[in-house]
């Protein structure tokens, strides 16, 4: 009789019986798990980051694309009601970049007030970060407490206090000046000028802003190790060379972030400028850009405008912030 040699089921159970004769090998079966093991750590973070990520895509990412469409439509009143759209291409930003205004007051206003806060929200937090490292454990605490009751109060609050203190007629500067014969109340108001405006904003943004640059130089502070500074005395260096050749270069990376987070607060500020007197419109030459793109969208109703200076605005934080942290991983990659 003859046998068939290409039966398929003789040849499975050939290889059953070859399979539980084969010796497992160790090393590729620890490859196995170890690979198994980096899919599920590297899996992991993100699953757990996922409900944040959806959160972030719904409040964040679809209201910044829907302002990018926004500034590609000459969008108002009319195609609110109708549902319509009017898309008129780069129209919206040829008419920006091109009003003189722009040039001339906005973005003048805009980036002078933040460089000018953001240098001195750093001086000043740092000076107090200096302050509390040589004070005691009892007026630490006190001094912190105090400074933080400043960051706390929130930024509408924290506004009309500075309004209060300089009010032309009932604010404590005007009377005071009043009583050294220097100024006429009824004849000066400090909100009507571009360069008082603008620095009764710089106090009000500076003193809510410093507590958190000082409290975090303060902690980087405490990670210097105390040989550093105390061998730097011994050799006769003074406190100004201590801090710029031992301190700054050491937590040169807590001055990046806290600079970093500063320049995007206070470019994008808002409120400190839209609730002082005039800020809202009466006073064009006091616009920064958020307070012009908040004024062309919902006072001249010209929301596609308004986007654009919305999305103009966006781009210079990014390109500032982009700039400032190739600045830190550079740093970073040369220690």
């Amino acid at each position: 009789m003859n046998t068939d040699t290409t039966d398929p089921a003789r040849h499975r159970n050939g290889n059953r019986r070859r399979d539980r004769g084969r010796t497992p090998d160790p090393e590729r079966e620890r490859h196995l798990a170890r690979r198994r093991a980096q899919r599920t750590r590297a899996l992991r973070p993100w699953l757990l980051l996922a409900p944040a990520l959806a959160v972030l895509a719904v409040l964040l990412l679809w209201p910044l694309l829907r302002v990018v469409l926004l500034s590609f439509q000459d969008y108002g009143l009319r195609q609110i009601y109708t549902g319509t759209s009017n898309y008129t291409g780069l129209d919206n930003y040829r008419t920006l970049l091109g009003d003189s205004a722009l040039w001339s007051t906005v973005l003048p206003n805009t980036v002078v007030f933040a460089v000018v806060c953001v240098a001195l929200t750093v001086i000043t937090g740092t000076l107090v970060a200096l302050l509390l490292q040589r004070l005691g454990t009892v007026w630490r605490v006190i001094c912190s407490t105090v400074i933080m009751m400043a960051w706390a109060m929130p930024a509408v609050t924290g506004t009309y206090v500075w309004i209060w203190i300089f009010d032309p007629l009932n604010g404590i500067v005007s009377g005071g000046l009043d009583s050294l014969g220097l100024i006429e109340p009824r004849e000066t108001n400090w909100f009507t000028d571009r360069w008082s405006f603008y620095a009764i904003a710089t106090l009000n943004v500076v003193h809510h802003g410093f507590p958190f640059v000082a409290i975090t130089v303060f902690a980087g502070l405490l990670t210097i190790p105390r040989e550093l500074p105390e061998a730097a005395l011994m050799d006769g260096a003074n406190a100004w060379q201590r801090f710029w050749k031992i301190t700054v270069p050491t937590i040169k990376p807590v001055f990046m972030v806290v600079t970093i987070l500063s320049t995007i607060w206070d470019f994008k500020v808002f409120a400190q400028i839209y609730l002082m007197p005039g800020g809202s419109g009466s006073n064009p030459d006091i616009f920064n850009l958020g307070v012009w793109s908040y004024h062309q969208s919902f006072v001249k109703n010209q929301y596609g405008m308004g986007s654009a200076i919305a999305v103009l605005l966006t781009l210079l934080l990014l390109a500032i912030t982009v700039a400032y942290i190739r600045a830190l991983f550079k740093e970073r990659d040369e220690l």
